[in-house]
């Protein structure tokens, strides 16, 4: 087996790979939603097994961008990011109230930072 065969093989084995991940990826989303109903997810799946690459292609397209649900989820996330990290927006708060005293920041960007602060608890 020479060097070319061997790219060849790794290439092909990649994309393999990125063509299960790709499906494995679309099915957790289709069961995942709420959004759709049970005949939709039916139609999609029977969809995949009809026409596997272009139903792939076709969902990808039609998918809405952000759902109601996949907002929720990422809040869930983000806040369990937090809560690992050890986030508190008192000491943030404290950071920033340091930083205007020291003249780092102005009032209007110490209020605006402290929005934020205080709207990711």
């Amino acid at each position: 087996m020479d060097l070319g065969e061997v790219l060849w093989a790794m290439l092909a084995f990649f994309f393999w790979f990125m063509i299960i991940w790709m499906f494995i990826a679309v099915f957790a989303d289709i069961f995942r939603r709420n959004d759709l109903s049970g005949w939709g997810k039916g139609g999609w799946i029977l969809l995949f097994f009809i026409l596997p690459f272009l139903g792939l292609l076709i969902y990808m397209i039609a998918r809405p961008k952000m759902t109601a649900q996949d907002k929720e989820m990422m809040e869930q996330m983000q806040e369990a990011q937090r809560r690992a990290s050890g986030y508190s927006a008192a000491e943030e708060v404290e950071k920033l109230a340091k930083l205007r005293d020291a003249g780092e920041i102005t009032p209007e960007q110490y209020e605006e930072l402290k929005k934020r602060a205080l709207m990711t608890v």
